[in-house]
């Protein structure tokens, strides 16, 4: 009889730290899907609930092979946008206890919505899935996209017929390009190589395997040191010029409230990055020290009047000339030069 006593005490002991550890886990639940959407700022404190802190003995936040056990939204440890990471607890009576959690980190400052008016329009080839756009003096440089018709093209400002033209094989799908004293460097998308072509004569040179952190090969610009590229995610991937597989740092972007991936074509101008984001008519002013968009561009009114109605026919084209920015996109007749106000 006694001994049943006991084992009846030690089952309503282990009923009662399971319900505890329920309790808690639930409790951190709660809170952190409370806190998804509003998201934090560097150097704020994570302020878990009672349930939480009154039943740890410590508790510390996993990124895979870092850990912090201050909790504070540290820039060593989270990017700017969302951070998949695990809480671990420790807790009084000796469980550990784990549960995931997405953290977002926004920008303290809001975006400005920045304005423009249209001061000219040039003819664009709407054969050309563009994926790549960037102009030199009058000279437009573009990266034509799919499979079985990607291909790399020159031409002059005004006019919409190629001075040169160099067809990929087939296969190889087209994606952004950077063109770097003599020569241009181009992506692909799905096919994991990247190609150096010489600027004049449009001739292969060279090819070099894309990092494996990028997954697919999106945008394509150089910011005077090294080459920066987009896979489609949040980052930005800071290439080394002289050896394009090598990632010499990954910035992720963000804005005050929402993370921005998906970003495509890339433009470098003083100092600024310039993207346009997959299937929205936007185009985001980026700090690339930080990631943090400074500045958005609204382009609905213009995609709707170049995209023939088809959703894929979408906003993806920017250079500078000058100050003023050229902006098309897939398939479209035109190319608009705007003037930022």
């Amino acid at each position: 009889m006694k001994r049943n006593i006991i084992a009846g005490f030690a089952a309503l002991l282990l009923l009662s730290s399971c319900g505890n550890n329920r309790e808690i886990l639930n409790a951190l639940a709660d809170y952190n899907n409370s806190r998804e959407e509003k998201g934090y700022h560097f150097g704020d404190q994570l302020h878990l609930p009672k349930e939480v802190t009154d039943n740890a003995e410590t508790i510390a936040i996993s990124f895979g092979d870092k850990e912090l056990s201050d909790l504070t939204v540290d820039p060593e440890f989270f990017t700017l946008g969302d951070n998949d990471v695990t809480f671990i607890i420790k807790t009084k009576d000796g469980k550990t206890l784990n549960q995931d959690a997405t953290i977002n980190v926004f920008t303290k400052n809001p975006e400005q919505n920045l304005s423009y008016s249209i001061v000219a329009e040039y003819p664009h080839d709407p054969n050309n899935f563009l994926e790549g756009f960037l102009i030199e003096g009058n000279t437009v440089y573009e990266s034509d996209g799919l499979d079985g018709s990607s291909q790399l093209i020159k031409y002059t400002l005004g006019s919409a017929t190629p001075s040169l033209v160099e067809k990929q094989d087939d296969g190889i799908f087209s994606e952004g390009c950077a063109v770097v004293g003599n020569k241009i460097y181009q992506l692909t998308y799905q096919n994991k190589i990247g190609f150096v072509y010489d600027k004049n004569t449009l001739k292969k040179i060279s090819q070099f395997p894309l990092p494996n952190v990028i997954g697919e090969g999106w945008g394509l610009t150089y910011d005077g040191k090294n080459l920066v590229a987009t896979d489609g995610s949040k980052n930005l991937y800071f290439l080394d010029v002289n050896d394009p597989s090598k990632v010499v740092r990954t910035v992720s972007v963000a804005g005050h409230t929402e993370t921005y991936d998906k970003l495509n074509e890339l433009e470098y101008h003083n100092g600024f990055i310039y993207s346009n984001i997959w299937h929205k008519p936007v185009i985001l002013k980026i700090n690339p020290a930080t990631g943090e968009v400074v500045g958005k561009f609204d382009f609905t009114k213009l995609t709707n009047e170049n995209n023939q109605g088809n959703s894929e026919h979408v906003l993806n084209g920017i250079a500078f000339k000058g100050d003023n920015m050229l902006v098309t996109g897939k398939n479209w007749a035109k190319i608009f030069e705007v003037q930022i106000k």
